[in-house]
């Protein structure tokens, strides 16, 4: 199958944790369909996958996320010991630096904005121009999970507090199509055929992990405990605990409300050509060990969007 007339691409990344992976199928699914991106505006997860792609690194990345196992996922958490937020990100931010480059936004060969939140005047920040990793930084800030970012004066925080589909800075975009994809869609079954075409990757070994810091091996050791026990509440108790949430579940489940809510909202008031949605139940927010599985269903659930919109 191939487009007919409308070839040049406006894509929207949304925010959603985990299933944010996805978009790295739907920007596979249109590169190899001859689809091209002239532009990307992301929010959180969005904001990180479109931001390595526009600097020409998905496929390094896609390599690296899915020799992600579950406890590989863990050992990147660098934790904050404050208030403010759980993990410090620093050691994800530098993993990925180190992968990736650092690249000024302006220099991209793809126009790429970032979405993120000034949470002290209450106002989305679209960043367009100055360090891509700093960008990056600011916009996958989730409160209480990640510290916020300081970055030219500005307190800021994840972009999907305000703007989780953030398809308002396409619009000076000149483009054939946008193409917004919305990783919080409504829940349905949904499973990833075997046909699907999703690229292999060499990278099978486990990620590289952080070199241990000499005298901290009981601190590290009582970190991990910490963290499986996070992992713990991340999930439902059992039935003898009355099916109460945990308090990182609820906080997830209410940031994912409040997302649902706004999108739905952008959506109909900034109506792409094409949506994607991304079922929210398709994993949990934190699931990154599952990226093949997710880049799979992405690229399925692109196949069908534009062949909708192609008929």
């Amino acid at each position: 199958m191939q487009p007919k007339t409308r070839q040049s691409v406006s894509l929207v990344l949304g925010s959603g944790g985990a299933r944010g992976l996805a978009h790295i199928g739907i920007i596979q699914w249109l590169e190899e369909h001859d689809y091209r991106i002239e532009s990307i505006s992301g929010c959180s997860i969005g904001a990180l996958v479109g931001g390595i792609y526009a600097a020409g690194k998905l496929d390094s990345y896609r390599e690296w996320v899915c020799a992600l196992r579950r406890t590989d996922v863990l050992r990147f958490l660098d934790l904050a010991f404050t208030s403010r937020g759980l993990i410090k990100g620093d050691r994800i931010i530098d993993t990925l630096r180190g992968m990736v480059g650092e690249h000024a936004i302006e220099d991209l060969p793809i126009a790429y904005t970032a979405v993120a939140t000034d949470i002290d005047r209450q106002r989305e920040v679209w960043i367009s121009e100055g360090p891509l990793f700093d960008a990056i930084r600011a916009s996958i800030a989730v409160p209480t999970v990640f510290t916020p970012h300081q970055y030219l004066g500005l307190t800021l925080l994840d972009g999907g507090l305000l703007n989780p589909v953030p398809i308002a800075p396409t619009f000076r975009d000149f483009t054939d199509l946008t193409i917004a994809v919305n990783v919080n869609g409504e829940p349905g079954a949904l499973s990833v055929p075997s046909q699907t075409p999703v690229k292999q990757t060499d990278a099978e070994a486990p990620a590289s992990k952080p070199a241990p810091v000499k005298g901290d091996d009981d601190i590290r050791s009582r970190i991990r405990e910490f963290l499986d026990g996070i992992g713990d509440s991340l999930k439902f108790n059992g039935p003898g605990d009355d099916d109460e949430l945990g308090v990182f579940e609820l906080v997830a489940r209410s940031f994912e409300t409040m997302q649902n809510a706004i999108a739905a909202v952008k959506l109909a008031a900034y109506a792409p050509d094409v949506a994607i949605n991304v079922p929210r139940n398709v994993c949990d927010a934190h699931e990154f060990h599952r990226a093949r599985e997710l880049i799979g269903i992405g690229y399925r659930l692109a196949e069908e969007a534009m062949r909708k919109e192609e008929h």
